[in-house]
């Protein structure tokens, strides 16, 4: 967005447009040429649209939304679940200031870091609409601030541009913008505590090797993993998965290789539940760890099986009608012409291959898991 269209976009008449059209098809929009700048207003009543569940309150009051810094923006569930509160706080990678709004809620004071000068007076502009008067938006780059700022602040968080210069997305936290890597010696000096959002795919080992004394949570929302953030604030390491919604699990780091799995199952007989671990426990590598004495594991990203339903589980338990091994004719019988929900846990097969070799479609007649079990591919029939 160039700072004409964000003018454009936040004069009057163009608002008034966009809360007239709010709930329009942004094609017919952009098509209707009785209408001044109606590029700008359908491009912005489709971000505002998409935005309606991962930004509700920016919708709400109908925020201006850049293309890219809405695309890489927290979600505001993700962004309000963070574990930090104070007096104050800094925040070194501003964009659209979705993390920042969650902050000024738990903080007195906000400073906030945003290097594209544009962004910084849209991030203003929508901060100031939501009612965030105790952030302060600074033009600069947290290299910049960092080497002359003679604030000391609460907390530091840091959610680094995770795209190359190429634009290729990266995941190392030292091929990040900014590179906390490089930065943390000046950032101890600058705050007491810190935090760190990485990608989701960010290995949570790595924070260990990274940072003294750190912990790491894996945070999912709706199935899918979302973030894992690093905190360095002084306590004991550990290792927390958080499904929003859902529950957490968490435990101390050095103690994580102490869970084992069990043994391969020589009957099934006994195992009237399963339960399909959260995302957030497998990135984790808690699986184990979160069912020890509920249920038996047999992989990290596999299920767990269990005689007695397992309370406090971080994940959904099914209770299991039929389990047959993957490939026996009784399998190929009571999947013969069924539309079925697919799950795969650890599992070879992709579901079109299921469906192919099977000769079924996917549906909403019957919940189906495949997995592996003790080596041993298994096909499970949930109610």
């Amino acid at each position: 967005m160039t700072l004409e269209e964000f003018k454009i976009a936040t004069s009057p008449e163009v608002r008034e447009a966009i809360e007239l059209r709010i709930e329009c098809n942004p094609i017919d929009i952009a098509l209707d040429k009785r209408l001044d700048n109606a590029s700008v207003i359908a491009t912005q009543v489709k971000r505002l649209q998409r935005a309606k569940a991962k930004l509700p309150s920016y919708y709400a009051v109908r925020a201006t939304l850049p293309p890219r810094a809405y695309e890489q923006s927290s979600s505001e569930q993700c962004a309000v679940n963070k574990q930090l509160t104070g007096t104050s706080v800094l925040d070194l990678t501003c964009g659209l200031g979705v993390d920042t709004l969650a902050l000024s809620r738990k903080f007195s004071r906000v400073v906030s870091l945003e290097r594209d000068s544009v962004l910084a007076e849209v991030t203003r502009h929508n901060l100031a609409l939501l009612g965030a008067n105790n952030v302060e938006v600074i033009c600069s780059s947290a290299e910049e601030y960092l080497s002359t700022t003679t604030e000391h602040f609460d907390w530091i968080f840091a959610d680094p541009d995770r795209r190359s210069e190429k634009g290729e997305r990266v995941v190392l936290l030292e091929d990040c913008s900014p590179n906390m890597v490089a930065l943390y010696p000046r950032l101890r000096e600058v705050a007491d505590n810190i935090c760190i959002k990485c990608s989701p795919l960010f290995d949570t080992a790595e924070a260990f090797r990274k940072f003294d004394r750190c912990s790491v949570e894996t945070v999912s929302l709706g199935g899918e993993c979302k973030e894992v953030n690093i905190y360095i604030n002084g306590t004991a390491p550990t290792i927390t998965a958080t499904a929003i919604g859902i529950g957490c699990f968490s435990v101390e780091q050095e103690s994580v290789d102490s869970y084992k799995f069990a043994p391969a199952p020589t009957s099934f007989d006994a195992y009237r539940y399963i339960i399909l671990p959260d995302v957030s426990l497998v990135h984790s590598r808690l699986t184990a760890a979160a069912l020890a004495g509920k249920a038996d594991v047999w992989s990290n990203s596999g299920v767990a099986l269990s005689a007695e339903r397992a309370e406090g589980v971080v994940g959904r338990t099914f209770t299991i009608e039929a389990l047959y091994e993957f490939g026996s004719k009784e399998l190929k019988r009571a999947l013969k012409g069924q539309r079925i929900e697919i799950f795969r846990r650890d599992f070879p097969l992709s579901n079109s291959e299921i469906c192919r070799k099977f000769s079924i479609k996917e549906g909403a007649d019957a919940r189906w898991c495949f997995t592996r079990i003790g080596g041993k591919l298994i096909a499970i029939k949930m109610l």
